[in-house]
């Protein structure tokens, strides 16, 4: 069962697991400084830069 899913706010997710922060530099996501995380969700920030969504969720659950 995927605890994260593509609908996830990024803010949320950083402050509720903050492993979660390795997995996007691993896909070179700057995220974490950037200000508009409070309303991106791990679906626009994958389709923005150009990542497999589905890789990206498997790896971030996988760090839970």
């Amino acid at each position: 069962m995927s605890i994260l899913d593509k609908k996830t706010n990024v803010a949320k997710m950083l402050q509720e697991y903050p492993q979660t922060a390795a997995v996007l530099k691993k896909y070179r996501l700057g995220c974490i400084g950037c200000h508009g995380i409070k309303h991106e969700t791990i679906e626009r920030g994958a389709i923005a830069h150009g990542i497999d969504l589905n890789a990206l969720l498997h790896d971030l659950n996988a760090a839970l």
